[in-house]
């Protein structure tokens, strides 16, 4: 008897083992813990990874690895004569996913697209004000202006008024605050008294749905079975959450995770060599830069940001913080993104025209100034202590005195926004392609006020130049236009532009069908292992 329940026991191990062999699990070596699960209130591409990408989808997307835009939860979309009216077509049969708390009762539908617009949009939505309400993406391109209406033709059509022609309108759908999460979802939570669930425990069409997060340890998701576009040919993906670079990449080296973001430069020729991984390389789309606060003296001068700038050895930033995988950068447009200024002309690396500069402005003596490093490695600064380091050494040679602050990433972002800095190592990867993705929501007077807008700057001639441009479509003029505000932005020196990156990823060689995407997300869906 014993021997009988020995073999059945170890049958059942057998079995068990088995299954969960036949699971296919990717591990994924992420950077940092998400803020939440919500992409309309975080927006750094950490949380977007772990929200917009795996759980949710928007009415249109971009082509896996291109900048290509292509029909999602809108299946085709028309546009009226005047510019003002866009009706779309909604995909039928999309299911929402499900958890513990909540199972939906009915497809996706057009009240899904309204209640994700409007909770943005209308400040006496309930859930406006719900889990801080602050909707940076939302606000920096003015579509609370720019959106007069959202109506529901029918369960299947949704037609967007908006004040005037926006001509990157459809494109900016495709970002990721712009995820169709359900209203039902929304509707039953407000009514369990628990309404912040819809941002922690998110459910969305997307093809993962959230299983299980513990902070700053992994994140699993499962494969969502009923997703429109097919079942993921993996069956978990799991986040490893391991914000060293070298610790990263030890932990791929030994298999424990099959894809990692942002390696330290100075171990590329290593993984170069190494036979088992494939190191995957793209333009990225992406611009590192440092922000004044130019609401706080002494940056709300312009010859002592233009000083600060001067003194900036940018090749020697290049060399020892991208180790040549960066190209100095004099614009916040990277140059694959159209409208890019390749004439303009930087500043030269001077010191002591900074001096002279810093003694006009009134600092013959000098002066302190508290600089902000990011604890986390980004697309478009791989090491932003190291980079803080080198610009403190910079500084000092024209008698500014320099101190290194940081904190962690979400509590970085919050301060930031919140204007508590005084200058910043900052960066943006675009949303969507369109050169107005950089502008309105970096460097625009609606994005300072608590958006994405670091330097918090608001300057009227600018402002003016960049409505004018998403308000045609005739892209010469617009093309006009954005260079016009370049050379503004030269001028003015909100931000020291300092590099745009080569994105490069190692991945394990038993992945198959992964890209790196140009917009700095992670995409799992079309992948698979073998």
């Amino acid at each position: 008897m014993k021997s009988k329940l020995t073999t059945l026991a170890l049958a059942t191990v057998a079995l068990t083992v088995s299954s969960a062999v036949a699971a296919k699990t990717l591990v994924y070596c992420s950077e940092g813990s998400p803020e939440n699960f919500n992409p309309q209130l975080y927006t750094s591409g950490t949380s977007v990874d772990a929200s917009a990408v795996p759980v949710y989808n928007r009415l249109v997307d971009f082509k896996p690895g291109t900048t290509e835009l292509v029909p999602s939860l809108a299946e085709s979309w028309e546009v009226s004569e005047d510019g003002k009216v866009y009706t779309f077509h909604l995909r039928q049969g999309v299911k929402f996913q499900s958890n513990k708390y909540f199972k939906p009762s009915r497809d996706f539908n057009a009240d899904d697209v309204i209640f994700s617009f409007m909770r943005q949009k209308d400040e006496n939505n309930p859930y406006h004000k719900v889990s801080g309400g602050s909707y940076s993406n939302f606000e920096s391109l003015e579509f609370g202006k720019l959106i007069t209406s959202i109506d529901k033709v029918d369960d299947h059509t949704v037609r967007f008024t908006l004040a005037h022609p926006e001509a990157p309108f459809v494109a900016d759908l495709a970002w990721y605050f712009a995820s169709i999460l359900s209203s039902e979802y929304a509707d039953a939570m407000m009514k369990a008294g628990t309404p912040e669930r819809v941002d922690m425990d998110p459910i969305g069409t997307g093809p993962f749905k959230l299983a299980q997060y513990q902070k700053d340890s992994r994140i699993l998701f499962t494969a969502f079975p009923e997703y429109w576009q097919g079942k993921a040919k993996i069956d978990r993906l799991v986040f490893s959450i391991t914000p060293d670079a070298s610790v990263r990449y030890a932990k791929l080296e030994k298999n424990e995770c099959q894809v990692m973001p942002f390696p330290n430069p100075a171990d590329l020729p290593r993984m170069k060599e190494n036979k088992d991984i494939n190191l995957m390389s793209k333009a990225g789309l992406n611009t590192g830069f440092l922000s004044f606060n130019t609401q706080k003296p002494p940056f709300d001068n312009v010859k002592v940001r233009q000083a600060l700038a001067m003194a900036i050895n940018k090749p020697a930033i290049i060399d020892a913080v991208f180790h040549g995988t960066g190209t100095a950068a004099k614009n916040l447009l990277p140059p694959g993104v159209w409208s890019a200024d390749s004439a303009l002309k930087d500043y030269d690396f001077d010191p002591e025209k900074a001096k002279a500069l810093l003694k006009e402005a009134g600092f013959a003596n000098g002066m302190t100034v508290d600089l902000w490093a990011m604890p986390v490695q980004r697309p478009y600064n791989p090491n932003a202590k190291r980079m803080a380091e080198m610009i403190q050494a910079d500084w000092a040679a024209i008698g500014v005195k320099t101190t290194i602050t940081t904190y962690e990433w979400g509590e970085y972002l919050k301060r930031v926004k919140d204007g508590e800095h005084q200058a910043a190592l900052m960066g943006w990867t675009t949303a969507t392609g369109d050169p107005d993705n950089f502008f309105g929501p970096l460097f625009t007077c609606q994005s300072a006020d608590g958006g994405s807008n670091s330097a918090k700057w608001c300057y009227a001639p600018f402002d003016k130049l960049i409505a004018e441009a998403k308000s045609i479509t005739d892209q010469q003029k617009r093309t006009e236009l954005y260079q016009q505000a370049q050379q503004m932005m030269h001028d003015q020196m909100p931000a020291v532009m300092i590099a745009h990156s080569t994105i490069f990823e190692p991945v394990r060689k038993n992945v198959s069908g992964y890209e790196i995407d140009p917009f700095g997300k992670h995409l799992f869906y079309p992948v698979d292992m073998k």
